[in-house]
């Protein structure tokens, strides 16, 4: 049956209202979920580095925490900190940016006071740890109060089964003045070599020693873009470089990008959840497989 001209303009007038609702509900829904749901979940993702075909006691697992920006222990920070007791690293790194301001240091206090206490545990500065006014020295206090070692333009030798692995920390690209040089004077070269340095445009400018090239670098400070819908980063920081997030590799030493745990600026989060790194390294090879 044919319709009338006068049904046909009230169904017309019906989609697009519906139209505008749905117009206006997608943004909403994604402000919903950037502010509110996002930020608050925790994905652990979990790769492995190496010759997966070797013996299981010849890994060393490595755990990183980036980006923290911690401001109070809220549901992630405890998800976090289970999943620090769950994984039994034998290594934990944090690459800056774990506070980013001076009233934060008590945060911080009863953060690592929660921590595992097995694994030897590093740590480097970032960019808002340079800037935001916190003591260094009152940070350094604190790591070392728990164990943690703050490698400022500083490496250490650790071994697994016997198996030697030097760590490297440079302090931040922006913020500070990385020396590789500084860092290595008296180091002996092994073959297993770690770098951690924040930024991560810092791999295409280390200038490491010949005799110490990186085996795996370690950075965070991007967040994933923090704002990347469909994974597209709309804004990176200064000293991201060409880099957002997970690996890279190619044309310079392994590296890892992680898109961090907390936010900066504002406490939103589209497209770049927050993440806990989990590397399983064999100590016999240096070829980077993804898992999960």
């Amino acid at each position: 049956m044919k319709q009338s001209p006068l049904h046909v303009r009230y169904r017309r007038r019906d989609l697009l209202a519906r139209a505008g609702l749905l117009t206006a509900a997608v943004p909403l829904v994604g402000a919903i979920d950037g502010f509110l749901i996002t930020p608050h979940r925790l994905v652990t993702s979990v790769h492995r580095f190496g010759n997966a075909a070797s013996k299981a006691n010849a890994n060393l697992r490595l755990l990183q925490i980036s980006d923290l920006h911690l401001r109070r222990m809220g549901g992630l920070e405890q998800r976090l900190l289970e999943q620090l007791h769950e994984c039994q690293p034998d290594v934990l790194v944090f690459t800056g940016d774990i506070v980013d301001t001076p009233a934060a240091l008590w945060q911080l206090e009863i953060f690592l006071r929660e921590c595992p206490r097995q694994p030897r545990t590093f740590a480097i500065v970032g960019n808002w740890e340079h800037h935001s006014g916190i003591s260094l020295e009152a940070l350094h206090r604190l790591y070392d109060q728990h164990g943690i070692e703050l490698l400022i333009n500083r490496s250490v030798e650790l071994e697994k089964n016997g198996v030697p692995v030097r760590v490297t920390g440079l302090d931040d690209f922006v913020g500070g003045h990385p020396d590789a040089k500084a860092a290595l004077r008296d180091a002996t070269p092994t073959k297993h070599h770690l770098v951690l340095t924040h930024c991560p445009a810092a791999r295409d400018a280390m200038h490491l020693p010949r005799e110490h090239p990186a085996s795996l670098v370690l950075s965070g400070h991007t967040h994933g873009g923090q704002v990347a819908p469909l994974g597209i980063a709309m804004v990176r920081p200064r000293g991201s470089g060409r880099y957002v997030a997970g690996w890279y590799e190619g044309d310079g030493p392994p590296l890892y990008v992680s898109r961090g745990i907390g936010t900066s600026l504002l406490p939103v989060r589209i497209g770049a959840t927050p993440e806990l790194v989990h590397i399983d390294w064999s100590l016999g090879s240096t070829e980077a497989t993804a898992v999960g």
